[in-house]
């Protein structure tokens, strides 16, 4: 089981940063591909961003050149760095994790992820 905890959500102006913090609580980075998502009420959740044991990342077109997905290994942590925000990255973001390094170009799918956090509410004014 892994539980997870994003935090570091807020309300923006159109061009600024946010950087969202996922604490999990057991060590993840050798076993799990961990991922962020965001959904918009009455929308299916997007895939934003993905990291693999591997070190290798993935990124949704729209955020591309705009966020970075990281982690800290000895603190359990996954970060989203969310620069040059829009308003129509306004969403309640997820974090997400599942088992294995199987990496693939292309943004994650939610319904290959097994474990979830409960969200962060990210609003980007214009």
């Amino acid at each position: 089981q892994v539980q997870l905890v994003e935090s570091g959500g807020g309300s923006v102006q159109a061009g600024g940063s946010l950087r969202l913090s996922c604490a999990a609580s057991r060590y993840t980075s050798s076993s799990y591909c961990m991922a962020w998502f965001r959904q918009v009420s009455g929308q299916e959740r997007e895939g934003v961003a993905v990291i693999c044991p591997s070190g290798r990342t993935s990124y949704a077109e729209s955020v591309k050149g705009r966020f970075t997905v990281s982690q800290d290994n000895a603190e359990n942590t996954l970060y989203l760095q969310m620069n040059s925000l829009k308003p129509e990255d306004t969403a309640m973001y997820y974090c997400a994790a599942r088992f294995g390094d199987n990496w693939y170009r292309g943004p994650p799918l939610a319904y290959q992820y097994n474990y979830w956090g409960q969200g962060t509410q990210v609003t980007v004014s214009s």
